[in-house]
């Protein structure tokens, strides 16, 4: 797993982690019962402090997309075990948004952004169906 932090971004570093993990995830590169380092190795590879990572793991945990336990350490769901809800489907849409808002201000058509969502999607491998 490689994860790259920026420390000028405006993103706060357990946020850069989160999305770096569910980037590789939907990438591939990780899978359904993997686990992901300890908390202590991610932060000391990262150099950053464990409660950093920890913040991260336990956004990855209420996400759905892993599962921690004590003394196993936090492990990727199987897919099976992620059933995407109404609420999260509705977080995505309202994370959307203002991207696709900016986006249209600065005057991308619909076909321009459709084309940007079907070229991240390629990027992360995942088919898309009815777009």
């Amino acid at each position: 797993m490689f994860i790259k932090i920026e420390p000028q971004s405006d993103v706060p570093i357990y946020e850069q982690v989160t999305r770096q993990i569910i980037e590789g995830i939907a990438r591939g590169d990780m899978q359904s019962g993997d686990t992901l380092p300890s908390v202590r190795n991610l932060a000391a590879d990262l150099g950053v402090n464990m409660h950093t990572v920890n913040k991260s793991y336990h956004e990855l945990e209420a996400k759905g997309i892993i599962t921690i336990r004590a003394k196993s350490g936090a492990i990727i769901r199987s897919t099976e075990e992620r059933i995407l809800t109404s609420e999260q489907l509705q977080q995505i849409e309202k994370n959307l948004k203002p991207v696709v808002a900016e986006g249209m201000v600065l005057g991308a058509t619909v076909e321009q952004i459709e084309r940007m969502m079907k070229k991240v999607c390629a990027d992360l491998q995942i088919p898309i169906e009815g777009v």
